[in-house]
């Protein structure tokens, strides 16, 4: 009975009258009995919904056995890669030691918001950088601590010419400092033009690479451009190489720049673009590491309106997760996102608040945000100055059709 309650619920119908017994209080008249015909429409009606509610039930069963396999696999991998790694030490790279930031982490853990150090995909928090291996049980028990983060800093510093967190950074001498200075001066303009602009600043940064990977305004720039790239793709392979590309260049610099809000902004943005095709969970999961970033980016960087724009879409999504959606959280986390159509709107309008006329696609969502309040009025108030900004971007000509179908509504 629980169960049909809930599947007439979830189509959002009501249960015909008739189901229900009728009055038999005083004075009151016995209904006819329901004709067969009345009957059989509505069996089907309870019919059609048992039906969706037990598609819906395999479809969340089948993600939680993935999301399982997943875990596993994940795990599996991570351990056998750091027996590899902690045995490769026997080289003689550098050891650098900083016992009061080398374990901070940019992840969190989503069901306990503990902290993480895991170098691959980990936003879910289900594996560290300090796992045990074999060669940590039979020859020197070295503590934890020493594996999580020098052998991995270590390893992989060669990807982005970064020089351990407590060294002196990376000094450039006046030519190439010059150099730098005209280079992120013309990637900021390329990064605003058009399309070929877009593709010309990607490539401008990537030959630029070498010189300047140890710089943390070029890096966080060349994170951007793997952004751009990921707009302008179509095919959905290529998207997800711009995306991993961009996220792992800024993976360790949060480690060595944690107060660049520039650097906690693009790393949440890629981090949901890497998971736009994954499952369920891991969309969830990547939406926790986006709200964490851009928070931090907001504590850094309170003025700039971009940031409380990429919060205004993230408290809009929540607040419009699916049935299926709002279950999987509730099955995955103990402390599920929550957000509400008024906390998106609070958050656009700051966004009009510090740059008026910010963008097409703000204003539209501003008026989105007045129509699911039931406030016709200012919804169509909002549409009207949307309408008066041009669109340059792919999200504004989007944004343009949805004022065209609310308009038309």
């Amino acid at each position: 009975r629980a169960s049909l309650c809930s599947a007439a619920g979830h189509a959002g119908q009501a249960v015909p009258g008739a189901l229900l017994p009728a009055g038999t209080g005083d004075g009151a008249v016995p209904s006819p009995l329901p004709r067969q015909d009345e009957l059989l429409e509505r069996l089907d009606f309870v019919v059609r919904n048992v039906a969706e509610l037990r598609k819906e039930v395999e479809e969340l069963r089948n993600s939680l056995q993935d999301l399982a396999v997943e875990i596993v696999g994940e795990v599996r991998t991570h351990l056998e890669e750091t027996q590899r790694v902690t045995r490769r030490r026997k080289f003689p790279f550098s050891r650098d030691r900083s016992d009061s930031t080398c374990s901070s982490s940019i992840y969190f853990t989503a069901s306990s918001g503990n902290p993480n150090t895991d170098d691959g995909e980990s936003e879910g928090g289900y594996t560290t950088a300090n796992a045990e291996s074999d060669y940590d049980r039979e020859s020197e028990r070295e503590s934890e601590d020493e594996v999580s983060c020098d052998t991995v800093r270590t390893v992989r510093r060669g990807s982005l010419d970064l020089v351990p967190e407590d060294e002196s950074p990376l000094l450039l001498d006046s030519s190439l400092e010059e150099g730098l200075g005209q280079l992120l001066e013309q990637a900021d303009r390329l990064h605003s033009g058009d399309e070929q602009d877009r593709r010309e600043g990607f490539q401008l940064l990537l030959n630029n690479k070498l010189a300047y990977a140890g710089q943390r305004e070029f890096l966080w720039r060349l994170a951007r451009a793997h952004c751009d790239m990921w707009e302008l793709t179509e095919d959905e392979d290529e998207r997800r190489s711009y995306a991993t590309g961009g996220k792992e260049e800024l993976e360790l610099a949060l480690q060595k720049w944690d107060q660049s809000a520039e650097c906690h902004q693009w790393f949440a943005i890629l981090c949901g673009q890497v998971s736009e095709q994954e499952s369920i969970p891991k969309r969830i999961q990547a939406g926790y590491v986006f709200k964490e970033h851009i928070d931090k980016a907001i504590a850094l960087k309170p003025q700039d309106p971009q940031l409380y724009y990429l919060l205004g879409r993230w408290c809009y999504q929540v607040a419009h997760l699916g049935w299926l959606e709002k279950r999987t959280v509730s099955a995955l986390f103990e402390a599920p996102p929550t957000a509400t159509v008024q906390d998106a709107l609070q958050n656009f309008l700051r966004v009009e608040e510090l740059s008026p006329g910010f963008s097409k696609a703000g204003r539209v969502y501003i008026a989105k945000c007045y129509r699911d309040l039931g406030n016709a009025s200012a919804a169509v108030l909002w549409m009207d100055l949307a309408a008066e900004l041009p669109g340059y971007t792919k999200e504004d000509a989007e944004s343009e059709r949805e004022l065209e179908e609310m308009r038309s509504v």
